[in-house]
């Protein structure tokens, strides 16, 4: 959690704007009191002036309170669950200490059962079962667990199989719920691998599953059998809730410290979490300068060393029996060592690949985020808080800065002829305006969008050597490897090496990085394919503008030329005065006739010939 933010307006602004759990602390470092929030910003900033005689506990937590810490969680339930579990732990004096001790629902599978069972349960034993959640309501507990019937046929009955067995199937199997392992019509082999696969599900693996539920879909309306596409439409849909266990709580106990590495250029944040009997109680910040050329490997391996291996680490009672890691260093098999001989017991160092492990790891990096966001806001570095999306593309495209500031460049022309190029610029996601830049482009070869990308490329980056605006974090090319290769040069001939390039090439959308001969495919659901999308199209937008605007102007011009006595100086007046072909022939001569230069019978003659022309 965020470690000594003032308690006063302007700090509490910076704090995060997502879910998650707030620490009131004192100048000693007690925890006065913990709440939970939708949004923590918001949340922490309503206790800011309150006054009034019903606000006198309030009032005195607050003038008692010297710094909030905050911990961010994925949703308002897992805030919910994290609240409890974190009172319990600290017990703060202005905590209402007698608060509902609610038993949350969770899924149980029966798995040491030869026939194993699932249904809901608010009573966790450690009776060899395995069991999913907590979840905050009970209405989505038992639709989760009625889809995961619905899609394997767990069964429903209550027989000890295969002690008890009833001498017929039930209604279930005849309407295809069940296989009705209960008389011999499904082996116990085959329906323990249903169970596995089941548990696979509830335990956030859902990836393959989801696979075999779209071919069935297929299937399904190919053969026009709608209904039941239909069906599996809705398992489908309903898949992703299932995965969605709880992150902040791991039922049958746990000891894990939790890793998360955050980055943006020579400046680094870890973080980790630490859980403890099954519950997340807290989490150690580092931040790290000087990490500019060092790769996650090397992050890793300072962020153990000092938390672990340095003196002053801590407590070697306090070590987990589990540590994950984001990522993988060379000395990984060496701290194993060291901390299962410092503990006296096994301590394992893994790299969770998929499950609720990984969505641990994912909630440490949410944390790092946010705790080098406020790193960077106190340094004065950046005022805005970086969105999500950002970093998303950060990890997507390997890079080594967050882009804050991404420039955008396009080519359009008319058959040839027109050519223009455009730069849009966005920052922290959003467009910037007044950086936009527009330019005619004329190329020794004529039509040649290689060539034309690289004349765009190189005089917009000559201009901003010679300005005070600060160069981009990112470059996004409109285009394929060639428009690629193409601004590669031309940054190489400007010496520019801090920029990042990639290209974002039409139709099969793919995202192609210097060095790398296949294009990046992202998933289409990704924000960040979908921000790359957004700013490659303001820059066709821009670009497609300006070529119009250009060929309305080189069109009205050469109406305008024909007229004799109308030279290119009298076309730009006229343009100038009334903006367009249009404009002047809905003129009057009189009109014509005030602009320097012209007189009212050139005005006449001009509206004669014009309106002539237009028959």
């Amino acid at each position: 959690m965020k470690r000594g933010i003032p308690f006063d307006a302007r700090h509490v602004a910076g704090l995060p704007a997502g879910p998650g759990v707030y620490m009131f602390r004192s100048a000693q470092g007690e925890i006065l009191y913990i709440g939970k929030a939708k949004a923590l910003r918001l949340r922490v900033r309503s206790y800011l002036g309150r006054t009034g005689a019903a606000e006198i506990k309030t009032g005195e937590l607050v003038r008692q309170t010297a710094v909030v810490d905050t911990l961010v969680v994925g949703s308002e339930a897992e805030a919910l669950i994290l609240e409890a579990n974190l009172i319990k732990e600290h017990q703060p004096r202005f905590n209402i200490q007698l608060r509902d001790d609610k038993r949350y629902p969770y899924i149980k599978v029966t798995v040491n059962e030869p026939f194993p069972r699932a249904y809901v349960t608010r009573r966790v034993r450690q009776d060899g079962s395995r069991y999913f959640g907590p979840f905050v309501s009970v209405g989505r507990v038992r639709r989760a667990l009625e889809l995961v019937k619905r899609l394997h046929g767990v069964r429903s009955c209550r027989y000890d199989l295969p002690g008890e067995a009833p001498a017929r199937p039930c209604l279930d199997h005849h309407i295809g719920r069940c296989a009705a392992p209960c008389v011999g019509l499904q082996t116990a082999e085959d329906y323990g691998s249903m169970i596995d696969r089941v548990v696979r599900i509830l335990s956030g693996d859902v990836g393959s599953v989801q696979a075999e539920v779209e071919v069935q879909m297929r299937k399904a309306s190919d053969a026009m059998d709608f209904e039941r596409a239909a069906r599996w439409r809705d398992i489908l849909a309903g898949l992703d809730g299932i995965a969605r266990q709880q992150r902040v709580q791991k039922v049958g106990g746990g000891d894990q410290d939790v890793l998360g590495i955050a980055r943006d250029g020579g400046l680094a944040a870890a973080v980790t979490l630490r859980v403890r009997r099954g519950m997340l109680i807290g989490r150690d910040t580092q931040v790290m300068t000087g990490t500019e050329g060092e790769g996650d490997a090397d992050l890793v391996a300072r962020s153990v060393s000092h938390a672990y291996l340095s003196s002053g680490s801590r407590a070697l009672e306090e070590l987990p029996r589990e540590v994950l890691l984001p990522a993988d260093f060379p000395d990984r098999g060496l701290l194993e060592e060291i901390l299962s001989d410092q503990a006296s017991r096994r301590v394992v160092v893994r790299l969770p690949k998929r499950g609720a492990k990984v969505r641990l790891i994912e909630l440490a990096v949410a944390n790092a985020r946010h705790a080098l966001e406020d790193r960077i806001r106190t340094g004065g570095v950046s005022p805005v808080r970086t969105d999500d999306v950002l970093y998303e593309l950060q990890d997507r495209l390997g890079l080594k800065v967050v882009p804050r500031l991404i420039v955008c460049f396009d080519i359009s022309h008319t058959q040839g002829s027109e050519t223009v190029g455009s730069a849009v610029l966005f920052e922290n996601g959003e467009p910037k305006k007044s950086g936009y830049r527009h330019m005619k482009i004329q190329t020794e070869r004529g039509n040649d969008d290689y060539e034309s990308m690289a004349v765009t490329v190189g005089r917009y980056f000559a201009r901003l050597a010679d300005g005070e605006d600060p160069l981009p974090d990112l470059a996004v090319i409109d285009g394929g490897r060639g428009q690629l290769a193409a601004a590669r040069e031309a940054l190489a001939a400007l010496n520019v090496r801090d920029v990042a390039l990639a290209a974002l090439a039409k139709r099969e959308e793919l995202v192609f990085l210097p060095g790398q001969r296949e294009g990046l495919r992202l998933p289409r659901t990704a924000r960040s394919l979908h921000l790359l999308q957004r700013v490659r199209d303001e820059a066709h937008r821009f670009a497609v503008r300006y070529n119009r605007k250009l060929r309305s102007r080189r069109t009205v011009r050469s109406a305008l030329g024909d007229i004799p006595g109308i030279g290119p100086a009298r076309q730009r007046a006229l343009l100038s005065r009334f903006g367009s072909l249009r404009g002047v022939k809905e003129a009057t001569p009189a009109e014509i006739g005030r602009i320097p230069g012209f007189s009212e019978a050139m005005g006449a003659r001009i509206l004669t010939y014009l309106r002539g022309a237009s028959r």
